[in-house]
């Protein structure tokens, strides 16, 4: 950091800022001792001192805000999002460390796999030299803080099957193509089996609460290779309705002016701008008292959303090319939508069986309510909550947790590029991408808990 106006704000400024509110806020000799801890933490990361800093500097700019507010008396969110974030830096340093163990218990070592060369088996120099850069001989502890140290720097390695490309590189590459897909699967899923889900609840005993629920179970009982086998067969092969595999075809490709790495990320963004737009569209619709002005209100922003987005992509030049994408894109939605919704209608419907036993419902019934009020703002609601937890854990865990969809569909994402980099032996990318879904599922926890605050006014933190 070479900038003087740099300098002067996180130098300067910043901390002086923190020491002020300190002081003004505290009234405990907890508040000076956290203080001073989290300043020595601060400074030692900034100066790049390296007896006051923990594994790397990136790991003190983490660890120095969160000792910070633990000098103050903070109270209901507040103060579970700081012991939230302690806890998530806790667990990610035990994760971190188990993921290095395994890959490090595993037989052989890095240099292994280079021994089928005939060049590096006949030059016994060369391999030893190999040996020593990659410091296979250094003790177990020096391996670990090596290992830690790269990766609080966000430096992941270079893979071994993928040479000279980064790991970082590699999953950037490739996490647009996994959350394109999962993102649309797990969204669709969610709605129609919460919706499905509260329906065949109310109405519990009914012919069509039976035939869902057997075929609920079946979807969620049955082996999944086998499914998509079969969905491949009859749409891909038979009837010729979607592309086999893969997610482009080559040939209307080969002289576009743009990569499909932009156009996916320009289609990741637009499923997140509708996804915006609906959530927008449901906080609206809270503050509306009829329910036709709730699905006007909702609707509206939706379909709005979707006309902006269809006159982007028509005026951008890409559209033809994002179609090619979605082309591939519907044969594994259909897959994982009709896997995945049995499992959010069987949860959503056991919980909402829970619910109309409590004794508000029964309230609600003696005011006179009408059943799709009860239903939908005072039942759905709370039976809501352990779906949203399913919905937000699963979605950060299917950046790997894909690997047999995307195997199956020749969809090169996460889960394929973990196989990928764990048949070949390819440590860094493959430890790369369980890390960086651990930090996923770590984050989902928390937004999780933070949406159960706003969703079930009985809990309070």
């Amino acid at each position: 950091m070479t900038n003087p106006v740099l300098i002067f704000v996180f130098a300067g400024l910043l901390p002086a800022v923190g020491v002020v509110y300190a002081i003004y806020k505290g009234k405990a000799p907890q508040n000076y001792i956290f203080l001073a801890i989290s300043l020595a933490l601060y400074y030692g990361a900034l100066t790049n001192f390296r007896y006051l800093y923990l594994f790397s500097p990136r790991f003190n700019y983490i660890l120095a805000p969160i000792i910070y507010f633990y000098g103050f008396n903070l109270s209901g969110l507040s103060k579970f999002i700081r012991n939230r974030l302690a806890q998530i830096v806790l667990l990610l340093v035990i994760y971190v460390t188990v993921v290095f163990f395994i890959f490090l218990a595993m037989p052989g070592d890095y240099t292994t796999k280079f021994l089928q060369d005939p060049k590096i088996r006949q030059n016994p120099e060369v391999y030893e030299r190999m040996k020593q850069l990659f410091g296979v001989d250094d003790p177990w502890y020096v391996k670990y803080y090596k290992h830690m140290k790269n990766f609080f720097n966000l430096e992941l390695g270079i893979s071994f099957s993928e040479y000279p490309k980064r790991v970082e590189e590699i999953i950037a590459e490739r996490l647009p193509r996994t959350l394109f897909l999962f993102l649309a699967s797990s969204v669709l899923s969610f709605l129609l089996g919460f919706d499905l889900g509260k329906r065949i609840a109310w109405k519990r005993g009914g012919l069509t609460d039976k035939m869902a629920t057997f075929v609920g179970i079946v979807f969620w009982t049955i082996f999944t290779p086998f499914y998509m086998l079969i969905l491949i067969w009859l749409f891909a092969v038979t009837l010729r309705l979607f592309p086999l595999s893969g997610f482009i075809t080559p040939t209307k490709w080969f002289d576009a002016p743009f990569s499909a790495q932009a156009v996916f990320i320009r289609l990741l963004l637009t499923e997140l701008f509708m996804l915006v737009m609906w959530i927008i569209g449901i906080v609206v619709a809270g503050r509306l008292k009829t329910i036709r002005a709730k699905r006007t209100a909702i609707w509206g922003f939706v379909i709005g959303g979707a006309i902006i987005a269809f006159v982007y992509w028509a005026a951008n030049g890409m559209g033809t090319y994002a179609l090619d994408i979605v082309h591939h894109l519907a044969l594994p939605v259909i897959a994982l939508v009709t896997l995945h919704f049995a499992g959010d209608m069987l949860v959503m419907r056991d919980t909402m069986l829970e619910v109309i036993k409590e004794d508000y419902i029964t309230t609600a019934r003696a005011k006179g309510l009408p059943d799709k009020v009860i239903r939908d703002k005072h039942a759905a609601r709370t039976a809501l909550l352990p779906l949203m937890t399913s919905f937000v854990i699963g979605l950060a865990s299917t950046v790997s947790g894909g690997v047999i969809t995307e195997t199956m569909f020749s969809w090169k994402g996460m889960g394929l590029t973990l196989l990928e980099a764990t048949t070949a032996q390819d440590t860094p990318l493959a430890i790369g991408c369980l890390v960086f879904t651990g930090v996923l599922v770590l984050l989902a926890h928390l937004v999780a808990d933070i949406l159960y605050a706003f969703l079930d006014p009985r809990i309070r933190y």
